[in-house]
């Protein structure tokens, strides 16, 4: 029945995520084409610095609340203590963030329309009850709810964003759709939850591990959002306008990585507060690394070998450094998708946040130094450069923070298989251009086909060839005892 649950659980929340991405998808050449690079840039950089006050309101909840929830969800009148206390705090941030960002608005912004627009953004934070409802496991509701809100946004940008003069109008769009989803959550979380007045000094015990885990979030940002402010600052709006051109692609793939460990800290939670077995812990790791690591190995060198083919096609004119970029920092899934595993699969269950935090922020260091040094020369590449080793920094030291306990030598040799795959689907189509009927969709479509045939043809061998070597090596095993 667990397992049931974590499989529905999966594939609700990964629809949500590929909701978010498959919509965007729609609607981002038909963005580019109208509101070109600077459009898309002015709209980065407004929604970034947004986003920073969103992040300061809902500080650690998506961890630390979504654990705390899982925690104690099987004891009604527990849940529902426990929820207003963490909750109380969330709304006196909301309201105390609103009021500094609406001085932001009026003071220091050099776009004010753009800034009071994205306002609906830093409110959202002081109701965004998703947290609660991860944490409960209620990812069916979540995923209609929010799959829903994404269709209309997408029809309204398809019917009012017409020019490059209606980057206010998308933003409008965006940040109504984005209220609106955490407003119909509230009637959904009251019929799992009754009111229960939290008392002060019950409030102020879940401040401090919802502040540490806030770090994480802060460290994230650095390489994350701050990236976005940096490059409209020291660059360009061009420059960030492909900049986020780009990492609306990339999070693609980033959708099901995303999606499972979601499902899987709640999940994880929960069987360790009740003292299970830690072999069905392990298990399920280990599961977890091989599923997001042939995704992220699939999808990412695949978007990577089609860039040429892909970026022109999809973006329009004028998009041409997308392909160099998608080139630095996709490789940065592989090792994103690692650390999430990890993260949300032992550290946070765990409550090894300390680990956590200890990587986070020796990444968003080197990311921070990297952005400085890069970007002024280099714009959008530098980064992408700095987001990159960002990645590899994070997944190395939490590897190696657990290695033993984590096994994760094991699942480093169990990933090479789907890696050395990508590796040389790579290798032997990203310069091949095929020329289908003189049609640049179909040509496209058939390298697709022919990169993923290569991949899996590949992945077979390479995985039978381990299975074989691993069966001959138990046999002698067996030999020797004998």
């Amino acid at each position: 029945m667990a397992n049931e649950k974590i499989k529905s659980n999966f594939i609700y929340n990964a629809l949500f995520q590929l909701s978010g991405i498959i919509i965007p998808l729609i609607t981002l050449p038909y963005l580019t084409r109208v509101l070109h690079a600077d459009g898309m840039g002015k709209y980065a950089f407004s929604y970034s610095v947004a986003y920073y006050f969103y992040i300061f309101i809902r500080l650690g909840l998506h961890n630390y609340g979504n654990r705390t929830i899982a925690y104690v969800k099987d004891d009604q009148h527990e849940l529902s203590k426990t929820f207003f206390e963490i909750y109380a705090f969330q709304f006196f941030m909301g309201c105390s963030m609103s009021v500094i960002y609406l001085m932001y608005c009026i003071f220091l912004s050099s776009d004010k329309t753009l800034s009071f627009i994205f306002l609906l953004v830093v409110m959202a934070g002081g109701i965004d009850l998703t947290w609660a409802l991860y944490g409960l496991e209620e990812f069916k509701v979540t995923s209609i709810r929010d799959i829903s809100v994404k269709v209309l946004t997408a029809a309204c940008i398809f019917a009012f964003v017409k020019d490059e003069s209606d980057v206010w109008k998308y933003s409008l769009i965006y940040c109504n759709g984005f209220f609106i989803s955490q407003v119909v959550s509230i009637p959904i979380l009251k019929k799992r939850i009754s009111y229960v007045k939290p008392k002060y000094q019950d409030i102020i015990v879940h401040i401090k591990p919802n502040l540490i885990l806030f770090l994480p979030t802060i460290a994230v940002s650095v390489y994350k959002t701050m990236d976005k402010i940096m490059l409209g600052l020291m660059a360009s709006e061009q420059e960030l306008g492909y900049y986020h051109s780009c990492e609306n692609i990339i999070k693609v793939p980033l959708a099901l990585i995303t999606a499972l460990g979601t499902v899987m800290l709640p999940r994880m939670s929960n069987i360790l507060s009740h003292g299970n077995d830690n072999s069905e812990a392990e298990t399920i790791f280990d599961k977890s690394i091989a599923f997001v690591m042939f995704i992220s190995s699939s999808v990412c060198i695949g978007i990577m070998t089609v860039s040429k083919e892909f970026v022109p096609l999809f973006f329009g004119e004028g998009f041409d450094k997308c392909v160099t970029l998608f080139n630095i920092i996709l490789p940065s899934c592989l090792f994103l998708a690692f650390a999430n595993v990890i993260r949300t699969q032992f550290l946070l269950p765990r409550k090894k946040d300390r680990l956590f935090i200890i990587s986070l922020f020796t990444g968003a260091a080197v990311n921070l130094i990297l952005n400085l040094i890069l970007i002024p020369g280099f714009a959008s590449v530098g980064a992408a450069i700095g987001t990159l080793a960002a990645e590899i920094v994070v997944c190395v030291v939490q590897a190696v923070s657990v290695y033993k306990e984590a096994h994760i030598g094991r699942n480093i040799i169990n990933s090479l298989p789907f890696v050395l795959a990508g590796v040389l689907m790579y290798a032997v189509f990203s310069n091949y251009s095929p020329v289908i009927l003189g049609n640049d969709i179909l040509s496209l479509l058939f390298k697709i086909v022919i990169c993923g045939l290569f991949y899996l043809a590949v992945l077979g061998v390479l995985w039978f060839g381990k299975i074989k070597i691993h069966y001959q090596g138990n046999n002698s095993v067996k030999k020797e005892k004998i």
